[in-house]
C-alpha cells in the first residue's frame, strides 16, 4: 500500500483506502452528519418559516453543494494525497502551479480550529446524556431548565472535562487509520445512528402532533422567507456537508478506482438531507406538543427540548436517546475535521499516525479553551464579532470554509481540464458530465461568493434584495 503508483500508472494513497465503495459512503455521509444537522438545521428552519425554507435548502444542496463535493472528491482521488500535497500535485499537473497547496493548508488549519469548539458543543451533548437519563430534567421548569445549562456552560472545569473526553475519543479512533480506525466506527455508529433516528422518529409520529410538524416543514409559507433566509439557506447547504476543509478531499483520496463518484456523492448527500429532514420531523412534534416554540434558536437542543423530554411519558428514555444520537453524529463528523492534518503530518513531516494524531489532539485541545472559557472567565471580554468562540465561529463559517469551497470547485471547473475531470467522474461528456461542469463552473461559485459577500460585509446582499422586493 506504500508504493506511489499502481501497475496502471497512478497514484495510490499512503494511506490506504476504503475497503469497500459503502464504507466510503457511510465515512463521508458520517462526516457530513453532525451538529449542523441535528441541532443547527431545525432550529434555523424554524426560524425561517419552515416549508419554504426546506425547498430553497433542498435546491441548494443540488445545485451547490453536490457539485462542490463531487469536486473535492475527485481533486482527492486524482491526487491520492494529503489536501496540502494533493492541491500541489495535481495544480502543478494541470495548471502548473504549486501554489494551490495553499488552499489544502487553508482547510486542514480549518478543520483543526472547528474542531477546537465543536467538541466543546458535542461535549455538551455528551454531558446531557448522563443528565437526562439520570433524570435532572423531570418535572423541570423552563427556570431550571436553563439553569442547569448556565451550570454546565458556565463552569469551565466541566465544560473543559467533556470537551477533553470528546477529543480524546476523537484522536483514539484517528491513530488506528484509515480501515482500523476511521472504516471500523462509521460502520457502527452510522448504522446505530439510523436505528437511534428511526425510534425516535416512531416516538415523535405517536406524539399526536406528527402532522403539524410535517404541515410546518413541508407546506411551504414564502410570506415567511425572507431574502436573509434564502442566504441562511445557501449557506447551510454547503456547510452541512463539510465542504471546504479537506475531509472529503482526504476521504476521496482513499476512494478505490472505478467507484463512481457521481452517483456515490448523489448518496451522500441524499443521505445527509435525508437524516436533517428526519431530525426536524423528529424535534417538532415534542416542541409542538407542548406549545414551546420552534424558533428558539442555538437553545433549543439544549434547553426547549430537555424542558419538553422533562415533561413527557417517556421522556427520559427517549430524551437520553436523543443526546445519545447527537454525540453519535457529532463523533462522526470530528474524526473527519482532524484526518486531513493527520495526513499531512505522516506524509510530509513522516511522523507516524498515532504521535500526529495525538499533537494535533492536543494542540486542538488547548485551542479549545478559549471556547470553553468564552461562556464563563471571558464571557465580558468580546472584540470585533464578540467572544473568542464568536470570533472564531466567524472566521471560519464565514470566511475559511466558503473561500475553501470556491477555491476547490474554480479549481476542479476551470482549471483541470476536461479529460482529468471527465476520467475521475467515469461519466464520460454526456448530460451528468455537462450539468456537473455547469454547476461546478458557474452556479456554486456565484453563490459561494454571495455567501461570502453577506458574511463580510454585515447584510448587504440581503438587504438589497428586500428593497427589490419591496
Amino acid at each position: 500500500m506504500n508504493n506511489q503508483t499502481a501497475a496502471n500508472g497512478k497514484r495510490q494513497s499512503l494511506q490506504g483506502q476504503w475497503s469497500t465503495r459503502m464504507a466510503f459512503i457511510l465515512a463521508v455521509t458520517g462526516s457530513a452528519v453532525g451538529l449542523g444537522n441535528i441541532w443547527k438545521f431545525p432550529y434555523i428552519a424554524g426560524e425561517n418559516g419552515g416549508g419554504a425554507f426546506v425547498l430553497i435548502y433542498l435546491l441548494c444542496v443540488f445545485a451547490v453543494g453536490l457539485p462542490i463535493m463531487m469536486s473535492e472528491i475527485l481533486i482527492g482521488r486524482r491526487g491520492r494525497r494529503n489536501p496540502v500535497t494533493t492541491m500541489g500535485i495535481v495544480g502543478e499537473e494541470e495548471g502548473g502551479s504549486r501554489n494551490w497547496a495553499l488552499v489544502g493548508i487553508m482547510g486542514i488549519i480549518a478543520g483543526v480550529l472547528i474542531l477546537s469548539f465543536y467538541s466543546v458543543i458535542a461535549g455538551w451533548a455528551m454531558s446531557y446524556v448522563f443528565s437526562t437519563a439520570s433524570g435532572t430534567f423531570v418535572d423541570a421548569d423552563a427556570a431550571q431548565v436553563k439553569l442547569i445549562f448556565d451550570e454546565l456552560s458556565g463552569s469551565w472545569k466541566i465544560s473543559a472535562f467533556w470537551h477533553t473526553v470528546f477529543v480524546v475519543i476523537t484522536v483514539a479512533v484517528v491513530a488506528q487509520g484509515v480501515q482500523r480506525g476511521l472504516e471500523r466506527l462509521v460502520k457502527i455508529l452510522m448504522p446505530a445512528l439510523l436505528v437511534l433516528l428511526l425510534v425516535l422518529l416512531a416516538f415523535s409520529m405517536n406524539s399526536g402532533y406528527f402532522g403539524q410538524a410535517v404541515e410546518f416543514m413541508f407546506s411551504p409559507n414564502f410570506s415567511a422567507l425572507t431574502p436573509n433566509g434564502v442566504l441562511i439557506a445557501l449557506g447551510h447547504a454547503f456547510f452541512t456537508l463539510s465542504l471546504g476543509m479537506g475531509a472529503v478531499m482526504a476521504y476521496g483520496a482513499y476512494l478505490p478506482e472505478g467507484t463512481s463518484i457521481t452517483s456515490t456523492s448523489i448518496l451522500v448527500v441524499l443521505a445527509d438531507t435525508g437524516i436533517a429532514l428526519l431530525a426536524g420531523l423528529i424535534i417538532f412534534p415534542v416542541v409542538f406538543s407542548y406549545g414551546l416554540e420552534s424558533d428558539a434558536g442555538p437553545g433549543l437542543i439544549f434547553q426547549t427540548l430537555p424542558l419538553a423530554f422533562g415533561h413527557m411519558p417517556g421522556g427520559v428514555f427517549f430524551g437520553t436517546l436523543f443526546f445519545i444520537l447527537l454525540s453519535f453524529a457529532a463523533w462522526t463528523s470530528s474524526i473527519g475535521m482532524i484526518e486531513p492534518a493527520v495526513a499531512w503530518m505522516t506524509e510530509s513531516k513522516g511522523i507516524k499516525r498515532g504521535v500526529a494524531a495525538s499533537i494535533l489532539g492536543g494542540f486542538t485541545w488547548v485551542i479549545g479553551f478559549g471556547t470553553v472559557f468564552s461562556w464563563n472567565l471571558w464571557q465580558d471580554k468580546t472584540f470585533f464579532k464578540g467572544t473568542f468562540f464568536d470570533n472564531l465561529d466567524y472566521l471560519i463559517s464565514n470566511i475559511a470554509l466558503p473561500l475553501g469551497g470556491l477555491m476547490i470547485t474554480i479549481f476542479a471547473g476551470w482549471v483541470m481540464c476536461r479529460n482529468s475531470t471527465s476520467d475521475e467522474l467515469s461519466c464520460g461528456t454526456g448530460l451528468m458530465y455537462k450539468s456537473w461542469r455547469f454547476l461546478a463552473r458557474y452556479v456554486a461559485p456565484a453563490a459561494v461568493i454571495l455567501v461570502l459577500i453577506e458574511a463580510s460585509s454585515g447584510g448587504i446582499v440581503s438587504d438589497y434584495l428586500a428593497k427589490i422586493g419591496d
